[in-house]
């Protein structure tokens, strides 16, 4: 099998992009992003895109290609990374994806359950409950509904919480039955690596990008997105924070302050994603050499 994928995920801020790029000279290829965010073509500043210099270095695919007015999930994603690969492999044998997003990586190495399109009414009717009478009441509903779900989802976090409800009342079918599990065999091998460095030196570099966010107009990027506010994309760090700021809530000194707090808790919890099923091999971004000399090793290796 001489078609292979070469996977590079990590936190943010950890300098994927340059390792990626330097990995698609190396073999003349293109990089597949797997961002969750960087997808949206009205993000730019407050999703950390690539430069215009690196987007130019080396083809990139699915940065800005969604408009946030559009509803795009992960699934989705799958079926439209799986097509571009498809077609990148006609040109290259070696094509490179990286990103933070981890479920979107999955659904390129081992398939997502496929879930219904979810009507615009149950959707607005589940957020004006969450608006209007709180998480509990969300809770309180999915327990009753798919107890399964309850068990094991984070009762904390909103977002699971309402994907599960409107799952299970748009098909009548609790969420927790459409959860198989099942990795999809792909006709391609992968192979995975992941970057990491010293703790300090990565919240330094978080730090440091998320003031020249503020220093680059992602205030004015986040006012301009007012209409989208709504949206779960814009429920990501970097702009909910900012939009409280601009609501009169908190200080810009505070919302900077939480953008940097959230985006290290951010990367602690992308760094426990990659390392959950012990599938990536870890690597310091500075070692290309060491990461150059794997990614030969595994593709003289048998399938």
């Amino acid at each position: 099998m001489n078609r292979t994928l070469v996977v590079i995920g990590g936190p943010t801020a950890v300098g994927k992009t340059t390792v990626a790029i330097a990995l698609a000279k190396r073999y003349n290829t293109e990089i597949i992003s797997a961002d969750s965010r960087q997808i949206y073509k009205e993000t730019v500043i407050g999703t950390a895109v690539p430069s215009p210099e690196e987007l130019l270095a080396v083809p990139h695919h699915f940065i800005q290609t969604v408009n946030l007015s559009d509803y795009y999930n992960a699934s989705m994603y799958e079926l439209d990374a799986l097509e571009k690969i498809e077609r990148l492999f006609r040109k290259h044998e070696v094509v490179i994806m990286t990103g933070g997003s981890g479920l979107y990586i999955n659904a390129v190495c081992f398939g997502i359950d496929e879930l219904p399109t979810i009507d615009q009414e149950i959707r607005s009717r589940l957020a004006a409950q969450f608006r209007d009478r709180g998480l509990k009441s969300l809770q309180d509903d999915l327990k009753k509904a798919d107890p399964v779900t309850f068990e094991r989802v984070d009762l904390n976090n909103h977002f699971r919480i309402l994907k599960a409800l409107e799952v299970t009342i748009q098909t009548g079918i609790p969420y927790s039955s459409f959860l198989t599990h099942k990795r999809k065999e792909r006709d391609f091998r992968i192979i995975r690596l992941a970057l990491d460095m010293n703790r300090d030196t990565l919240y330094h570099r978080i730090n440091s990008r998320v003031d020249s966010m503020i220093g680059s107009g992602l205030i004015d990027e986040v006012k301009s997105l007012e209409e989208f506010r709504e949206k779960n994309a814009m429920k990501t760090v970097g702009y909910r924070e900012l939009f409280s700021y601009l609501d009169g809530r908190i200080s810009l000194e505070q919302a900077v302050d939480l953008i940097k707090r959230n985006t290290r808790k951010y990367a602690r919890k992308q760094l426990t994603w990659f390392r959950k099923d012990n599938l990536y091999p870890w690597f310091h971004p500075a070692e290309m050499e060491r990461i150059e000399t794997y990614i030969k090793t595994q593709l003289k290796r048998s399938v």
